[in-house]
């Protein structure tokens, strides 16, 4: 740097910012600097980072081999010496030469390389210090002025003694610290930006920028010689005017989270969906809700993923909360169904058909123009469609469809106003042609071919069909005397195709009516409607908002009148979207404990029985749970029972955590009701709190390194390794960013397209050093420790790092023991041509990349570096980006190092 006479030269610190890039030790010389290890470690070849010294092998990994700078491991296991650049290897092959393309060979001034290394010489009016490199003002060159001066003297010219010994800028820069101006009135000193002249008019002070509005920094300032550095807070990026702040808004980045990111200021936030559970901060993985108190199950849970049902054993069937088993006395008689009912009468001279869905009701939408209503459920087990004597004891399945074809317009679900009020009248049975009962129908519209119009004339509308599929099953109960079960199967194959003649009958005259739930639907041929084409665009359960399709959310219906959702009325619930009808609350009569409309659960029905309560069907009035049982839910129908005859402290006991166990047991254990002791929770599950009779399993495929995990944090991924070879990629620890796992292994193998060399960034790497290097990274050329290595680290080192591989193929190891654990790393990497090996070389092992805070900021940005890799990768892409975007992304000075490395290796000799 320019020292305050404006004509010598100052020795720069580099170690002081920064400590130079350094992962030890900084050592500042003269025009340079160079890092230095600790004892047990080495210099790697990028001269900033320290390698372990392994104890085992022959390579350069524990023997320098008398090498002064670089040794690289040669073919057949002996070593190479090698020097930095700026340096030459000296005859011995081992010691290195300084030459002048080195922090200008140690000398302040002027360099020249000789033989025996740089000679150094100084400016005129100084000379050149003891240790051959510094320079030193001369002290007698006032005193040869002055006897110039008194010569002229005595050859009698006084005018001319008065003007030489005037203050002038020829003589000692007029004695002004910086700029000297000589005027009519005498030397005029002035001071460049940054500093101001103090009261003497020729000393130059410092200005502290940052004692005034902060320097216009946003966050930081620190105040340097001459100017003045902007930094800012964790999770914000310097912009390119090098003082403004921009959030980094890390969910525009890729994987930054499994499912769901949100952005705050500094940081961001990651949230999962439904049935998962965050883990290792930003990764999603299944929920195995069967782990916590058996889901909340009666009987038996069944996990799946992202979500678990509950089931009931033979004879049992689920209630309506999805959770209790209810027993099934007996089979249903065949008159009745639980599910299904066809109900038909002659109704004006004609057949007026009602398909009535009890329960069990489910409506999808798969093509725009097609959907489907399926009611009950078909039977589990495999059934034979015709039944015979053999069968008896068994049940008989009958299974039979009809299909209705439309020739105009297209099958709708419209919301129909049958009857006043909504009353629903029952058939009279002398005036009913056809009263059936199913356990199954699936009601089914979808498109056929486009009917051709005539010439000239546009096409005709689709054509469209309507099926409907029944199964009803007969039981032994029902075999008579006269009748056998293969008789019974007759019978009803006959009513059913009578009820199939009649229904097809209503069709034909739109008299074919829908009951889901209390909702009244025609289903019939609809001719399309101007006002209703840009509904059909949309799928059923869906409406337009802002001409988009828009599914109703849960708690609304869609509401074909009126063509879009309405809230579900009072008495009723939806917990799906994308529906066009509403479930009725379990106990609809109970209308006074019913809540507001827009009923979301089956829960906002009101009227159920709280946690700590029972009652037969989960509804009021309720019961308190008795003495040594305990209920956590609403609405449910029995207590679960605190097991090894454990008492509650009271009635109505809410959970586990109230039977008075003999022991208390703390987190990461769970009390044994048989052996009545805290056990610790087996490895791969975990739990948080207090009392607890069960421990959760890790979400997805974690586990934890250990039993007695108290914490989701100790879940961990041990996902890792693999075969690389893409342009671009990178390497991270199981687990990132949570901790990585103890005791594990990893693998990765870098095998670049031909041609091409590795260029790899370490933007950060957190490695416990308290247990003697247990944990470390390597990189070399094979799996043998004898290859050549190119990084080696066991140790924290939160300052980026680049460098290229010594070899073409890159083999990666990461281990961690059963220590000390820590965030571990993400780490980039890119092939280039190998072409431009020197110019990559030369940029990533310039100290000036890593000496810079702005710089280190680059290296750490996902978004910078993936446009840096982009344009290494395939330097064409470069032309994607302008030269104002360029500007916009990086600082002025990353800009300036580097068109100054490709300038020199474009053209290197201009």
């Amino acid at each position: 740097m320019l020292a305050h006479d404006g004509h010598n030269c100052l020795d720069v610190d580099e170690c002081l910012e920064n400590n130079g890039g350094c992962q030890h030790t900084c050592v500042n010389a003269m025009g340079s600097y160079e890092c230095r290890c600790k004892e047990g470690f080495f210099l790697s070849d990028n001269q900033h980072t320290c390698i372990h010294r392994s104890e085992e092998g022959l390579s350069c990994m524990n023997k320098d081999h008398g090498c002064s700078h670089i040794c690289k491991e040669a073919p057949r296991g002996s070593a190479a010496c090698e020097c930095r650049p700026g340096f030459e290897l000296a005859k011995n092959q081992r010691d290195c030469i300084l030459t002048c393309n080195h922090g200008n060979g140690g000398c302040q001034h002027s360099c020249e390389d000789t033989a025996e290394g740089p000679e150094c010489s100084c400016h005129a009016q100084y000379k050149l210090h003891t240790d051959g490199r510094s320079c030193l003002e001369r002290e007698d060159t006032g005193l040869e002025v002055t006897e110039s001066n008194a010569t002229l003297v005595a050859d009698g010219d006084k005018r001319v003694k008065r003007r030489l010994l005037m203050e002038t800028c020829a003589v000692n820069n007029g004695g002004c610290d910086r700029t000297c101006k000589d005027t009519s009135t005498g030397v005029h000193c002035s001071c460049p930006v940054g500093f101001t002249l103090q009261l003497d008019g020729k000393t130059c002070k410092d200005i502290d920028e940052c004692q005034t509005q902060n320097g216009g920094c946003d966050h930081f300032c620190k105040n340097t010689v001459g100017s003045f550095d902007c930094s800012c807070k964790k999770g914000f990026k310097l912009l390119t005017d090098e003082k403004s702040c921009q959030d980094v808004d890390e969910c525009s980045l890729d994987r930054t989270c499994d499912h769901s990111c949100l952005n705050h200021p500094g940081t961001f936030a990651c949230a999962c969906d439904t049935g998962y559970t965050l883990y290792g901060f930003t990764h999603c993985g299944d929920t195995n809700e069967c782990s916590d108190n058996n889901g909340g199950c009666q009987q038996v849970c069944v996990n799946t993923v992202g979500d678990y049902e509950c089931q009931c054993h033979p004879g049992y069937k689920l209630h309506w909360n999805k959770k209790d088993c209810v027993e099934v006395k007996g089979f249903p008689p065949a008159s009745v169904s639980p599910h299904v009912s066809l109900l038909c009468s002659k109704s004006g001279g004609g057949d007026r058909c009602f398909l009535r869905c009890h329960s069990g009701i489910r409506l999808s939408s798969g093509l725009q123009e097609a959907y489907s209503v399926t009611c009950g459920s078909p039977p589990l087990r495999n059934k034979q469609q015709k039944s015979n004597d053999s069968a008896f004891g068994d049940v008989a399945t009958i299974r039979t469809s009809v299909t209705f074809k439309l020739n105009e317009g297209k099958c709708s679900l419209k919301k129909a106003e049958l009857f006043p009020e909504g009353l629903r009248p029952a058939l009279p049975e002398k005036h009913s042609s056809v009263k059936e009962s199913f356990h199954y129908a699936n009601l089914t519209c979808s498109s056929g071919k486009q009917v051709p119009g005539a010439p000239g004339r546009p096409s005709a509308p689709k054509e469209m069909f309507l099926t409907v599929e029944f199964e009803r099953e007969t039981y032994p109960k029902e075999v008579t005397a006269s009748c056998n079960l293969s008789c019974l199967a007759k019978r009803a194959e006959k009513r059913l195709r009578k009820a199939l003649r009649t229904l097809r009958k209503a069709t034909h005259r739109e008299q074919f009516h829908l009951q889901l739930s209390g909702m009244d639907l025609d289903v019939a041929k609809k001719s399309p409607r101007a006002s209703e084409r840009q509904a059909e665009s949309c799928g059923v359960g869906q409406g337009h908002v802002d001409n988009h399709c828009v599914s109703c959310r849960a708690g609304t219906y869609y509401d074909g009148a009126q063509e879009r959702c309405v809230l579900c009325p009072n008495g009723t619930f939806q917990s799906e979207e994308g529906q066009v009808t509403c479930e009725p609350c379990p106990r609809p009569e109970n209308l006074g404990a019913l809540k507001t409309s827009e009923a979301w659960n089956v829960s906002e029905c009101g009227g159920l029985c709280q946690p700590g309560e029972y009652s037969a069907d989960g509804f009021a009035p309720c019961q308190l749970c008795a003495l040594g049982t305990f209920q956590p839910e609403a609405g449910r129908t029995s207590c679960f029972p605190c097991g090894g005859g454990l008492p509650t402290k009271r009635l109505g006991a809410t959970s586990f955590q109230d039977c008075e166990t003999r022991v208390q047991c703390s987190p990461g254990h769970f009390y044994n009701t048989t052996t009545h002791r805290c056990i610790r929770c087996p490895a791969g599950t975990y739990q948080p709190e207090f009392g607890k009779n069960n421990c959760v399993s890790c979400p997805g495929n974690t586990t934890t390194d250990f039993d007695g995990s108290t914490n989701i944090t100790q879940c961990k991924n041990r996902r890792c390794g693999g075969e690389l070879g893409d342009f671009t990629g990178y390497i991270e620890s199981p687990n990132y960013p949570g901790n990585y796992p103890a005791n594990t292994e990893c693998t990765w193998t870098i095998n670049p397209p031909p041609k091409r060399r590795i260029l790899i960034v370490v933007p950060e790497i957190f490695l416990p050093i308290e247990d003697d290097c247990g944990d470390y990274l390597v990189m070399r050329k094979t799996s043998s420790s004898n290859s050549v290595t190119t990084y080696e680290t066991c140790q924290t080192y939160e300052r980026p790092i680049a460098f290229t591989s010594r070899s073409k193929k890159l083999w990666i190891q990461f281990k961690s023991n059963e220590g000390n654990s820590a965030r571990g790393f993400q780490v980039p990497y890119v092939t280039y041509d190998e072409d431009y090996q020197e110019l990559i070389e030369d940029i990533v092992r310039d100290g000036r990349l890593y000496a810079s805070e702005n710089h280190q900021e680059i290296l750490k940005d996902k978004k910078l570096i993936k446009a840096l890799f982009d344009v290494l990768a395939h330097p064409q892409n470069y032309f994607k980006y302008t030269a104002q975007e360029s500007r916009e992304m990086f600082p002025r000075s990353f800009i300036r190092l580097l068109r100054s490395k490709v300038s020199r290796f474009l053209r290197p000799y201009k």
